[in-house]
């Protein structure tokens, strides 16, 4: 996981020694809006309008990032309306790199790049940061719109249903959007980010600071799920959305490779089976690839993994019935 330094790519991992051993994750850099008419976004970024074929989607099918990105693509469905390349799953002293074939993984089909971070470059030949998915990459202005997950949903959401195929609820409602922005930011920082604040911490007291702080949310969520049906309200809407990229990742990955082991998702009945709702929501279970999401996790990261073995196991049944 290197980064780009004035354009220039260097293989070097997180510096966590000037954090005292705490994984702490940069904002996204690229922070444009597409909406319908090509107006500004909501906090004044610039805008550019949404078309039909304008616009192309990198992402990898192991990050939860992009993979809610891929949720939103396909509920709506975009399909035809933005394309989409998918970097590899092994990601080492080059980054994500485009290597077809495999766990499905396809070439560059705009630039036929070998790296994303060429993708970056292209964007601008002087960035400086981490090279990251999802990037939402705008094909006339020759620009990347947004490597913002949160807002690239958004948009999906909403900027494109002259498009759309599907006619779904607004899964960012205006009369939910404070109690939706409430649990976004729990989730977000525990739970989201908190299974990388354990994983990647570089000292016992950053890794159970961590570790504590998921679990209590995690609980606190399992909790409230015995007084509402979602976590958000009655609704469905994008914080369970949000929430289920990482709950669906949690015991193939971060319950062990992560360290994140005091309990797994199946051990939480609630968020368990609002797992499996969301899994078999028409269309979700095709944006998801557990071999890719396993061995990028084991086979990517040589400081917590180094023989690079990933574990057969375990078994998990998403299309068991939720009863919700």
């Amino acid at each position: 996981m290197g980064k780009l330094v004035d354009g220039k790519w260097h293989d070097v991992w997180y510096d966590t020694k000037s954090s005292d051993g705490k994984f702490q994750r940069k904002d996204a850099q690229f922070r444009n809006w597409i909406t319908a008419d090509g107006s500004d976004g909501p906090n004044g970024e610039k805008g550019y309008p949404a078309e039909s074929g304008r616009y192309h989607l990198y992402v990898n099918l192991a990050c939860p990032w992009a993979h809610r990105t891929l949720i939103f693509r396909h509920l709506k469905g975009l399909d035809d309306a933005i394309t989409v390349s998918v970097v590899h799953w092994e990601m080492k002293e080059n980054g994500w790199e485009f290597r077809p074939g495999d766990l499905g993984s396809t070439e560059d089909h705009i630039f036929g790049s070998e790296y994303l971070h060429q993708i970056y470059t292209k964007a601008d030949p002087h960035y400086t940061g981490r090279v990251t998915v999802p990037v939402l990459w705008d094909k006339k202005e020759q620009t990347i719109i947004s490597n913002e997950s949160s807002e690239i949903i958004r948009m999906f959401n909403s900027s494109f249903d002259a498009f759309a195929k599907y006619d779904i609820p607004d899964f960012y409602p205006v009369a939910q959007r404070d109690a939706i922005d409430s649990v976004n930011e729990l989730v977000y920082h525990k739970i989201n980010n908190g299974v990388y604040k354990s994983g990647f911490a570089t000292t016992q007291a950053a890794y159970e600071e961590a570790y504590e702080a998921l679990f209590d949310a995690l609980d606190s969520l399992e909790g409230l799920l015995n007084t509402q049906k979602y976590i958000a309200g009655d609704q469905l809407t994008e914080a369970d959305w949000r929430l289920f990229t990482t709950l669906l990742r949690f015991d193939p990955v971060y319950h062990g490779h992560f360290k994140c082991n005091k309990k797994r998702l199946v051990d939480y009945p609630n968020l368990w089976a609002l797992t499996r709702e969301l899994y078999q929501y028409p269309g979700v279970a095709e944006t998801v690839n557990i071999p890719h999401i396993k061995a990028h996790y084991y086979g990517s990261h040589g400081t917590i993994n180094p023989t690079g073995i990933i574990p057969s196991g375990p078994d998990i049944d998403f299309n068991d019935p939720h009863n919700r």
